[in-house]
């Protein structure tokens, strides 16, 4: 494993680009990432505008790993994926769904509305022959989410619901209500100085592993190893990556022994366009591979000369963080 690389070689082939979405998800239209090169090829840095630089640096980490040291063995070439279903009305669920061909499962965001919506959003879904997940962010109290889950549950199976509350200590509360519905952490994992503190409080069934806030691959692949140990599944999911990004979600996903849960790593469906061709998932399963962008694509992308600066002052306090010996450098085994 390299020494954390020089900030110079790291901004000397930086490319700060902006993708365009078909719908509106997380509140943004356009999604913006900088990717980065080096010896073991392309790495992304991505974390969404409104995060700290700390909790930003853990995202740099994942990138400078995938351009400097490259990727563990991966023990299968395919991953099995599911569609992701934003906050849309009923009618355009379709539409949405065709973005991800072949893929038997979606998660479908819910908690940005009445219920009632939710209800119907999911019945959608249904109807068009998924199975269904659903992600509440963490928007949702104790009492709603327990209502909530008990409605949608009544209209038919779900896999599980992904951060239904906030804290950890209401996450318990959901899962001893009895909706008959596992539970899943998402932020619980993430966003913790202990990833694993939700599942030793009895908080969840399912753990969703995102490579880039968590510092890297090889980070996933060893919280993944102690929760199974626990005895708790694991999802890999990404955090609306580019084509890049997305390679490393599929490196952690092909890499984790046994069978998965299909993971939510297809969600370039819900780019207008990316730095590489469609890589919307064949018969529910994406390849797994480097990807390297298409200059044309770098270019007609570019963000402008302002958002490039602002991504590259956002990269240089990353790095500073990284080399003043934040937890998430180097990764594990360096």
């Amino acid at each position: 494993m390299p020494e954390l690389p020089d900030l110079a070689s790291v901004l000397a082939d930086l490319h700060v680009v902006a993708l365009p979405l078909r719908t509106r998800f997380r509140g943004i239209d356009v999604r913006e990432v900088a990717l980065v090169r080096g010896p073991a090829g392309w790495g992304e840095f991505a974390p969404f505008t409104e995060y700290d630089d700390a909790e930003s640096a853990p995202w740099l980490a994942a990138g400078l790993e995938a351009a400097w040291w490259g990727f563990p063995a991966a023990l299968r070439d395919h991953v099995a994926v599911n569609a992701t279903v934003p906050a849309v009305r009923p009618e355009q669920v379709a539409a949405v769904l065709d973005q991800f061909p072949g893929c038997t499962v979606a998660k479908v965001k819910v908690a940005d509305g009445p219920l009632a919506d939710d209800l119907a959003r999911v019945a959608a879904v249904r109807a068009a022959g998924l199975g269904v997940r659903v992600d509440a962010n963490g928007l949702w109290s104790v009492d709603e989410a327990t209502a909530a889950l008990r409605a949608l549950a009544e209209q038919g199976p779900l896999e599980y619901a992904e951060q239904p509350c906030a804290s950890v200590e209401e996450l318990a509360a959901v899962r001893a209500a009895g909706t008959g519905v596992r539970i899943a952490a998402d932020e619980s994992i993430r966003k913790a100085s202990d990833p694993l503190r939700v599942v030793r409080a009895g908080a969840a069934d399912v753990a969703v592993l995102k490579v880039p806030p968590l510092g890297g691959v090889r980070r996933v692949l060893s919280l993944a190893a102690e929760l199974d140990t626990l005895g708790v599944p694991v999802v890999i999911s990404s955090g609306l990556d580019s084509a890049v990004g997305m390679a490393a979600g599929l490196a952690a996903a092909a890499a984790v022994p046994g069978e998965a849960l299909a993971c939510g790593l297809a969600t370039g469906g819900l780019l207008a366009a990316d730095v590489t061709a469609d890589v919307r998932p064949v018969g529910g399963v994406l390849a797994v591979g480097a990807v390297v962008p298409e200059q044309e694509r770098l270019t007609a992308l570019a963000a402008p000369a302002d958002r490039r600066a602002w991504w590259e002052q956002r990269l240089r306090r990353a790095h500073a963080l990284l080399a003043a010996g934040h937890p998430s450098w180097p990764p594990p085994g360096g």
